[in-house]
């Protein structure tokens, strides 16, 4: 299959639609909402950020209802609603330890992608060896869960 990819900036919105021609097809992509979430880990274990970045995901998520996939964008079917591309960014001090897979069950449906950088906290709590934890440190994860749709 064979396709071509281009930005186009809004400077007025400071937005970008993205287009495919895919088999001379004209695809365009837009953003529909970008949601933002914070969550943290207060035990430290092993300073794996990944349960971090489910709870900052759930947190993007969490007080959003997307009528507007529905009403607006005309999405009616689960079939349809299955197709909006969903992509989260996430910021973790210690990204390396992230397992994507486990972090994008989080998202409960749509076309998943997953970016992770270097960002997020990590601040002294303490350790509590019943609990499991591995040190004293807390970790905190940011996200920023987008969703698009194709028209």
């Amino acid at each position: 299959m064979k396709y071509q990819l281009a930005f186009f900036f809004r400077k007025s919105l400071q937005d970008y639609i993205i287009i495919k021609k895919i088999e001379n097809k004209i695809m365009v992509t837009k953003r529909f909402i970008v949601q933002l979430g914070c969550g943290t880990d207060q035990h430290g274990h092993d300073n794996d950020c990944t349960h971090a970045a489910q709870k900052a995901i759930k947190n993007a998520i969490s007080n959003n209802c997307l009528t507007g996939l529905l009403e607006i964008c005309n999405l009616t079917t689960p079939k349809q609603l299955l197709q909006m591309k969903v992509h989260v960014k996430i910021g973790a001090p210690f990204p390396e330890t992230i397992d994507k897979k486990k972090v994008l069950k989080a998202v409960p449906f749509g076309e998943k992608s997953i970016e992770i950088v270097k960002g997020g906290l990590v601040v002294k709590g303490v350790k509590i060896e019943e609990l499991g934890d591995t040190s004293d440190m807390m970790i905190m994860c940011n996200a920023a869960v987008t969703v698009s749709i194709d028209e």
